[in-house]
């Protein structure tokens, strides 16, 4: 399969309670993930992530689905056509 360019939007009611996991499983997808940006949104007492990453659309798949059924966690992911 070929790998393509896209995004994934990380929202997290929880930072606390929610960081340790998140981070395992981003390291796990290390070598996919391009960039990544972290921002703590006070006012809604939220955290937003947003990576950049080439991968398969399987990779993607699998990587929001263990990142979606985490507990006050929302995940959004688009890949490029090419």
């Amino acid at each position: 399969m070929n790998k393509r360019l896209g995004f994934i939007g990380i929202i997290i009611e929880d930072r606390k309670k929610s960081a340790p996991l998140i981070n395992k499983i981003l390291a796990d997808y290390g070598d996919e993930i391009l960039a990544r940006v972290g921002l703590p949104h006070k006012e809604r007492q939220c955290h937003v992530i947003t990576l950049t990453v080439e991968m398969t659309t399987d990779e993607l798949g699998a990587l929001t689905g263990k990142l979606g059924v985490i507990e006050g966690v929302m995940v959004k992911s688009a890949l490029g056509k090419v």
